[in-house]
């Protein structure tokens, strides 16, 4: 069992660890890239790439689960724009008014009415909603326009339904077929030349995802085009490989004791998923949503990343009101599975502030919560310089002198060569200190020492230089000796 240090001894050694001119730096290093929950895109390329077919990846990811069918002739609704007027062109029919499909019509809301319009703006016909806008060829359409959300236009399949919004405005949605959804998804969630087991794998994920997430034609329609929902772009986000993924599992879903299951997807795990009730605060913990080793992952160019380092005045600025007085560090109180974290301590010179692993992604801008924090501080002591008068402690002339050395110098009487001393958190005693020094454009190993029970550590420097420590992974504040 690991032993702690008592809060008020800990906050004493750290206030004696950072004086006033040290250079302090928080160090992060971290794993993945995603939530965490259900499938790691990645890893199932690798499991891929070892020769699993789809249906074993997705049992992994989804333990106990089952492979079940999607309900027949599923259509799901996807809310394109919400613009003033929507326009569209390559339809036959509004309704059962025939038009031309060479022709740019629009569509907007009126007195709780969808009015047709032609491309001067004058009304052609009158609909109760919604106004239903079709190719009789079964050609794809075309909707015109941006929308403010920063939908672009693009073509279709299915047909459209325009629809009056709450705020004047109309609703263009894309009605399709699930297929032919799940189509113009997958190659914006993939890559489409990933291996096709991988392939198959996401199109039975995100066929899954359609069907259980809808928001069941609140408004008139089930998901958004975007990552709100699933990435979407109709006729313009298929690829070959991609349809062929979707034709192979053609209607199949993932099943747990029979029902269909929401199969979250993410891109990298790091290794190991994560519990979703240990991502998202009150989500109901779920059998086939646990935490899963994940061995081939590391194909993943987000397997590890870091170190990511900042100044710890840096670090309080992203940090805001979660830090009280000036940040000392970050202490994990709790991890879950992978071991992303769920809680964690930010440590201030005024006191704590319990927080989430993501709150804490969010506030530095992180990829995932599989982190770890060291914050270290570092300075340089040298000899002290005989006093003006001679008297070589100083005591009548005044205070010894050091050279500076980046963050602060202090000169010591008794000294007999230079050295760095520094403190690191929430690293424990006896965690290796490695000294490095920059030359030839690479950092060089030139000494180590250990952390004391205080969490502190000197070091000697051999000379003139560039120097940083590195507490376990973590590299700390650089330092020069001139």
């Amino acid at each position: 069992m690991r032993r702690t240090v008592p809060f008020l001894a800990l906050a004493a050694t750290l206030a004696a660890a950072a004086p006033a001119g040290a250079a302090a730096t928080l160090t992060i290093n971290g794993a993945g890239f995603g939530h965490g929950i259900g499938m790691s895109q990645y890893g199932a390329v690798g499991m891929a790439k070892q020769g699993w077919d789809h249906r074993r990846i997705l049992a992994h990811y989804f333990q106990g689960t089952e492979i079940g069918r999607a309900p027949e002739n599923a259509v799901v609704r996807v809310l394109l724009q919400s613009p003033q007027t929507a326009r569209f062109t390559n339809a036959t029919h509004a309704g059962t008014k025939a038009i031309d499909p060479a022709g740019t019509y629009g569509a907007r809301a009126s007195g709780g009415e969808v009015l047709l319009l032609d491309d001067r703006g004058r009304t052609l016909a009158r609909f109760r909603p919604p106004m239903r806008v079709t190719n009789a060829a079964g050609e794809p359409l075309k909707l015109l326009g941006t929308a403010g959300n920063g939908v672009p236009n693009g073509t279709y399949r299915g047909w459209f339904e325009f629809r009056p919004g709450t705020m004047g405005e109309v609703l263009a949605i894309n009605a399709v077929g699930l297929e032919q959804y799940v189509a113009g998804v997958i190659a914006n969630e993939a890559i489409p030349s990933w291996p096709a087991a991988a392939l198959r794998a996401q199109a039975v994920a995100a066929r899954g995802y359609a069907i259980t997430t809808s928001r069941a034609g609140k408004d008139g329609w089930d998901h958004y085009p975007d990552t709100r929902s699933q990435v979407y772009r109709g006729v313009a986000g298929e690829h070959p490989n991609t349809n062929r993924a979707v034709n192979a599992t053609a209607g199949e879903v993932v099943t747990y004791d029979g029902e269909p299951i929401t199969t979250y997807f993410f891109s990298t795990s790091g290794g190991h998923t994560e519990n979703i009730e240990n991502v998202w605060p009150g989500a109901e913990p779920k059998p086939y949503l646990r935490g899963v080793p994940d061995p081939y992952d590391d194909i993943s160019p987000y397997h590890r990343w870091g170190p990511i380092r900042m100044s710890r005045a840096a670090a309080t600025a992203k940090l805001g009101s979660l830090v009280k007085g000036r940040l000392k560090g970050i202490r994990v109180t709790k991890r879950g599975a992978s071991p992303r974290v769920v809680k964690a301590v930010v440590v201030g010179t005024g006191g704590t502030t319990t927080v989430t692993g993501e709150q804490l992604r969010a506030r530095f801008g992180l990829r995932d919560t599989w982190m770890s924090f060291n914050a270290a501080t570092a300075e340089v002591e040298v000899p002290a310089d005989p006093a003006p008068d001679g008297d070589a402690d100083g005591r009548d002339g005044g205070e010894a002198r050091g050279s500076r050395a980046g963050g602060a110098t202090i000169a010591r009487a008794g000294l007999r060569a230079p050295r760095v001393v520094g403190s690191a958190y929430p690293a424990a005693p006896g965690t290796p200190v490695i000294l490095e020094r920059r030359a030839g454009g690479r950092w060089t190993r030139v000494g180590e020492t250990r952390l004391g029970t205080t969490r502190r550590y000197k070091v000697g420097l051999p000379g003139p230089g560039r120097y940083r420590i590195v507490v376990g992974d973590a590299p700390g504040p650089i330092v020069r000796l001139r």
